[in-house]
């Protein structure tokens, strides 16, 4: 069983031709509103990609917003435990999506920084407790501090890249993060490699995702490189945080560090394929079916991601 401790967010999501740049105005094409925010969309994906037990804390406001995040959650299968913030509004987020899929992102938290150590439950039979960073940094200590004390294993997505203390990163078992938020903790010189950065962030496994390549991670002194599944990207909102649902997934459900980058990358490169963070997570079945569809990971392609990364052949 998987505890997700962390945000929710209503998403405005314009479409555009680009992201506007600083200072810019951009005509947009269309506005839609999707159920999204870190927390919400990695416990959807542990659920529903990752076929998952998965419970989520969250705080939500007394609003209409509120109600399309708690319907998005149930329908996946998430147990939610909810605090109740009357004075706050639901977390809102206003996301830019351009033709080519990337995409900027707004947070306006509102009761995601409600979200206190007095709210965090007993966990029981919970094997990990995965956390982001769209709540107060005070209470993701805390409950890591909890979680370790009930000998649940602590994993931190460390999104948005915050600045983060030694004594937070020695309660985290498994950090995962992307390459700007890797260099940003590593204190990335120029000219250092992946693998370098890896090793001085001092957390007993690592996973660095690289976009479109594929991801690498660090187990204790052991190195592992999964490439990216090729896709046609239509809306990039939310891969990471399926990538991130499905790979505790994996191991909750006992699988090994390998299947467990292999069936996250694959789930990843389906929520490319459709629009909405939540909305674009894919069901267990398409995963087991891209999986099947892919077979085997080429030597070539481990080759070229593992000289990108600065490992050895």
């Amino acid at each position: 069983m998987i505890l997700v401790a962390g945000s929710a967010n209503l998403d405005f999501v314009v479409r555009a031709a680009r992201v506007p740049a600083a200072g810019e105005t951009v005509l947009g094409h269309t506005l839609r509103t999707y159920p999204g925010g870190k927390g919400a969309n990695q416990a959807v994906a542990c659920a529903r990609a990752g076929g998952a037990s998965t419970h989520m804390l969250l705080a939500l406001g007394q609003d209409a917003y509120a109600l399309a995040l708690e319907a998005s959650l149930r329908e996946a299968g998430v147990q939610l435990h909810i605090v109740r913030v009357p004075e706050l509004a639901t977390g809102t987020a206003f996301v830019c999506v351009a033709d080519n899929a990337d995409n900027a992102i707004t947070v306006a938290p509102g009761a995601n920084d409600a979200l206190a150590a007095q709210h965090f439950p007993t966990l029981g039979a919970v094997s990990h407790l995965l956390m982001q960073l769209e709540t107060p940094l005070q209470t993701v200590a805390a409950y890591a501090r909890m979680a370790r004390a009930q000998a649940t294993r602590v994993v931190l997505n460390a999104a948005p890249a915050q600045v983060l203390d030694a004594q937070l990163l020695a309660l985290v078992d498994l950090l995962i993060v992307n390459q700007s938020e890797l260099t940003s903790m590593a204190g990335g010189t120029p000219g250092s490699s992946i693998a370098e950065q890896l090793d001085r962030v001092a957390v007993p496994a690592v996973v660095v995702t690289l976009g479109p390549r594929g991801c690498c991670a660090r187990i204790g002194s052991e190195y592992l490189v999964q490439s990216a599944f090729p896709v046609s990207a239509v809306d990039t909102t939310g891969a990471g945080d399926t990538f991130c649902g499905v790979l505790v997934a994996a191991l909750d459900q006992g699988n090994d560090m390998a299947h467990a980058l292999r069936r996250a990358s694959a789930a990843a490169a389906l929520a490319c394929t459709r629009a909405g963070a939540q909305t674009g997570v894919p069901e267990h079945q398409e995963v087991n079916q891209m999986l099947q569809d892919a077979g085997a990971e080429s030597p070539q392609s481990q080759a070229v991601l593992r000289r990108y990364c600065g490992l050895p052949q």
